[in-house]
């Protein structure tokens, strides 16, 4: 059973009815039921980059078609930023973090989790657990941002590929092909986050159970220690799958992203990934696929084809 209604979700003693904030005109969160597992996905915002950047190997002249074809502009456009969280049993798991402050980058409409948390019910002292699917500054900056590791538990479990830690401790950016200033504020933030963080960190090599059904397992590709998360109850399946996934990879799987530090690799993963999802009609969900992007992953022909569900509201 897919979206159903927020009301319906026992999101603990945490989910109650919050004043929303004037400039929120929806709540930019979308609650889906995987068997006993609950999932939430909410909207951090949304990132504005270069349109080079979804396929920076492919020819202009495929990708100016593939953004007309999309009805995309041709220059830059905004890419979703979505973190999820998992309640399984008595555990809270909250997966990416978000990009927090902006990095001098001119990115000032992401950063919104804490926030969008608390206009949800959530506290940030519910959660257990953090699963991060690599160490990219959209995706941990949220736990950088003042006061919130005081609002966190003292027993938080973070967790993180130990190929992901190693690679950060001098990370090559040889093959990336990354706006100006993004190596130097990756590079700042991944460190300060490993500093402040250090003792809640608990690393693993291929795969890890986080909690009943939730499990982290080590891709590469997008980063050494990228990750997904798959979420299995009954049924029902759903994976997350971090950054291994972008909007043009169905129709393009051989397209590298500019923040990809192995392309290859990364292009074997994700075609490795839509079959898995295509084969087993899993539900899909990704960090920069448009918001709530929850989906399928459907074979066309020699490429694939995303699905969007059809909401539930």
């Amino acid at each position: 059973m897919i979206g159903q209604q927020e009301k319906n979700m026992s999101l603990d003693s945490t989910s109650h009815p919050v004043k929303r904030q004037p400039e929120e005109l929806v709540p930019s969160r979308y609650a889906v039921q995987i068997g006993e597992i609950e999932v939430v996905v909410i909207s951090d915002g949304v990132l504005p980059l270069p349109t080079k950047m979804l396929g920076h190997n492919a020819a202009p002249a495929a990708r100016s078609a593939w953004l007309d074809e999309m009805f995309l502009p041709q220059d830059a456009f905004d890419w979703a930023l979505n973190v999820v969280l998992v309640r399984s049993g008595d555990r809270t798991i909250l997966i990416d973090a978000g990009l927090g402050l902006d990095p001098d980058l001119n990115l000032p409409r992401a950063g919104q989790l804490i926030k969008r948390l608390e206009g949800a019910g959530i506290d940030l002292g519910s959660v257990t657990d953090v699963v991060l699917t690599h160490l990219h500054m959209d995706h941990i900056g949220g736990l950088l941002i003042d006061g919130v590791k005081e609002q966190l538990r003292p027993d938080l479990r973070i967790h993180v590929a130990a190929a992901e830690v190693k690679f950060w401790e001098a990370p090559d950016f040889s093959h990336a092909v990354m706006p100006d200033g993004f190596p130097d504020a990756l590079r700042a933030t991944a460190k300060r986050f490993l500093n402040v963080y250090h003792n809640q960190l608990r690393t693993f090599e291929d795969e890890y159970e986080v909690a009943p059904g939730v499990v982290a397992t080590r891709t590469g590709g997008h980063t050494p220690g990228h990750c997904v998360v798959r979420v299995a109850s009954g049924s029902d399946r759903l994976m997350f799958a971090g950054d291994a996934v972008f909007a043009v990879g169905f129709e393009h799987p051989d397209w590298y992203n500019g923040f990809e530090h192995d392309p290859e690799e990364a292009a074997r993963v994700r075609t490795g990934l839509f079959t898995e999802l295509a084969a087993t009609k899993s539900f899909l969900v990704a960090t920069h696929l448009p918001f709530p992007s929850v989906g399928r992953v459907a074979v066309d022909g020699d490429h694939f084809r995303w699905v969007p569900v059809f909401w539930d509201y």
